[in-house]
């Protein structure tokens, strides 16, 4: 409590602050959403790194750190929360992945030549598309727009050497008045990397192709009609942190959009998208050595779904209406091949064909008070309905629940309420609100799931409660001709908290796991957060950027909660004059003392890497070239974060190399 009072008096203290050097500057939105800018159609001198991962540009959020089991397919975690308690999403559409093991986020199935932005939300301010308790990420896809005809081609290129990974990719735009389309695609092949001390580590390569296409038509004065389609394959890809790799990671996603905007009236923005997605995903360990028993672990999830999404405007009220809906199918299974032939083989549902039905409705209105201030409230109900479509899998379950019905239905529920202003320089906000979410498929119906973390097989628990939460929120921000900063924080009261429990009379199913745990639901547990983002610009060329962020998590015994971050820290000087741009950052952590033990946590030291990269934009006649080179970890550091399962090491020096054309 102490330091929480401490944290609310720098709150306190720095709003006085800043509130003495102001002039006048308006904002453009008076909003806790924050965008980051992803793509590679651009070229852009800022980015230091235009060919990085989707993982990459999140983890430069305050709001968002990554759980890595390998340099492919990081979780993100939203405002210290895993991703049962978020929602993501690709332009509003709802996907699920196929991996019992959370080796397929999303975001691992699009690539940087797919999207033009990422749109992150804290908390219920992220709750357009579904339920959720920490936030929501929302990637925006990248299009073109109607206009003069013009027809553009992109080409990229990048190399890591920290584990030889060759990157190239291609695109290809073209619009008119009445058309536009665009198609794109990105190869990765990258091998072992090399951690701090030199040391390969093995099973941690990844090969990644991504091709996309979209295309749009206007069929009205102010109509359009929208087609995409992402095709995403990774192979051979190495989880060092795991017991077993992947083979195959597939997904197809598709969409079909109708547009309507309006010149003018009530009706600002009509938006309705149908959709489909299916993912395959093969887990397997044939090229580990000293392996107890093989298995093969596919699974598969298949989405339909959709929205329609209306923005109105009525006085000074700006209105906000979506309807949506989805049907996904989540199946997982796992065979036991036992090296004795006269052995039978083990067959089961580890996810015994889920299925999960969503309707929902979600309605927002943002009320300009007066030129500097505005308030927003926004409401959404949902029925959630999932139900068990294998009678093998039912009866596995019903061992531990021996009356479990093949179905459960839910309610879902949320509200929020926020409050702006802006005066001359500086803007502030706060806020609060409630919102409830249903068991994931693990949690509810998962069946025999190691966690090598904490070396625990997990039975899910279809009985679970909603997990609920009441939030409150809060940010000041200046913004003068020298000086830009941002302080935000939140605070989540979580109750019905699900986590995994020891179940003493079940033996797990593992070889070597030390026994089963079970989810259950704790009485409740709190997180909160704060981060100060600032820019000073100390010379017309020459900004320093810094972040601070600082949280902690503690479930109703005051017992640590897993994955929150110690105190971590980013701080860079960036030079850009004309065509030439150069930067030198350091980042860290302080040494992670308030870790969960019984999450299979350990102590963490301190740690500070720092980074060096340059670049220079090449014009000739209508191609312009951007070339970046730069160095990770310059001192070849080692070192592993409280988000590293399994005390991983991060990856050690890196010489990197981008290059992006445009024609």
């Amino acid at each position: 409590m102490k330091k929480y009072i401490l944290l609310f008096l720098l709150f306190a203290v720095f709003s006085k602050s800043v509130a003495q050097e102001l002039h006048r500057d308006s904002m453009k939105s008076q909003s806790i959403k924050e965008v980051i800018i992803i793509g590679t159609n651009k070229i852009s001198l800022k980015e230091e790194k235009q060919l990085g991962s989707i993982d990459e540009y999140l983890q430069k959020s305050a709001k968002i750190d990554m759980v890595k089991r390998g340099t492919y397919a990081w979780e993100p975690l939203i405002n210290s929360m895993p991703t049962e308690r978020t929602l993501l999403t690709i332009d509003g559409m709802r996907i699920f992945g196929a991996c019992t093991d959370k080796m397929d986020p999303i975001t691992s199935y699009v690539e940087v030549s797919n999207l033009s932005e990422a749109v992150v939300s804290s908390g219920q301010d992220g709750s357009c598309h579904g339920s959720t308790i920490g936030g929501a990420v929302d990637l925006k896809r990248n299009s073109s727009k109607f206009g003069a005809q013009k027809l553009n081609a992109t080409l990229n290129s990048g190399f890591e050497s920290v584990n030889l990974q060759k990157i190239f990719g291609a695109g290809l735009t073209f619009k008119n008045e009445k058309f536009y389309s665009d198609a794109n695609f990105m190869l990765r092949d990258a091998e072992n990397y090399i951690a701090g001390n030199n040391t390969e580590i093995p099973f941690s390569q990844f090969s990644k192709l991504n091709v996309s296409g979209i295309t749009g038509i206007k069929i009205g004065e102010n109509k359009l009609l929208e087609a995409s389609v992402i095709y995403d394959k990774a192979s051979d890809v190495g989880y060092p942190a795991l017991t077993m790799d992947v083979s195959l990671a597939k997904a197809l996603i598709t969409s079909l959009k109708f547009q309507i905007l309006p010149s003018s009236g009530f009706m600002k923005d009509w938006e309705t998208k149908i959709y489909y997605n299916t993912i395959t995903h093969r887990m397997d360990d044939t090229k580990r050595s000293n392996v107890a028993i093989h298995m093969n672990m596919p699974g598969w999830s298949e989405t339909f779904g959709y929205y329609s999404h209306l923005k109105t405007n009525l006085k000074n009220h700006e209105f906000l209406f979506n309807l949506n809906g989805f049907y996904n199918t989540s199946t997982a299974e796992m065979t036991m091949y036992p090296k004795d032939p006269n052995e039978s083989i083990m067959f089961m549902y580890t996810w015994p064909k889920v299925r999960t039905f969503f309707q929902g409705i979600y309605a927002e209105d943002q009320l300009k008070i007066n030129e500097n201030s505005s308030f927003k409230f926004s409401l959404s109900a949902g029925y959630h309905r999932n139900s068990v479509e294998s009678e093998f899998g039912l009866n596995s379950l019903q061992i531990f629940y021996p009356n479990l019905p093949a179905q459960k239905d839910r309610f879902l529920k949320s509200f929020a309420a926020n409050y702006f202003d802006q005066k001359n320089s500086w803007e502030y906000g706060f806020g609060a609100g409630f919102g409830d979410r249903a068991p994931s498929v693990s949690e509810g119906y998962g069946f025999y799931l190691f966690n090598s973390m904490e070396n625990y097989d997990y039975i899910g628990n279809p009985t679970l409660k909603n997990e609920s939460s009441v939030e409150g929120n809060a940010f000041v921000g200046v913004k003068t001709k020298k000086i830009t900063a941002k302080l935000s924080s939140s605070y989540f009261f979580i109750s019905n908290y699900i986590v995994g429990e020891i179940l003493t009379s079940a033996a797990p199913m593992t070889i070597g796991a030390r026994g089963v745990k079970i989810y259950k639901a704790l009485e409740n547990a709190t997180i909160f957060n704060i981060s100060l983002d600032t820019e000073i610009k100390l010379l017309p060329s020459l900004k320093w950027n810094s972040q601070l962020v600082y949280s902690s998590g503690k479930d109703f015994s005051k017992e640590n909660l897993p994955f929150i971050s110690p105190l971590s820290y980013r701080s860079a000087l960036k030079f850009d004059q004309n065509k030439f741009t150069a930067a030198v950052s350091v980042e860290g952590n302080s040494k992670h003392a308030n870790f969960a033990p019984k999450f299979g946590e350990i102590f963490k030291d301190a740690y500070v890497v720092s980074n060096l990269n340059f670049g220079y934009l090449f014009s000739f006649n209508q191609v312009r070239v951007l070339t970046k080179a730069g160095v990770e970890n310059i001192f070849n550091s080692y070192y592993s974060t409280y988000s590293d399962w399994n005390n991983m090491p991060r990856t050690g020096r890196n010489f990197v190399f981008n290059m992006n054309a445009s024609f």
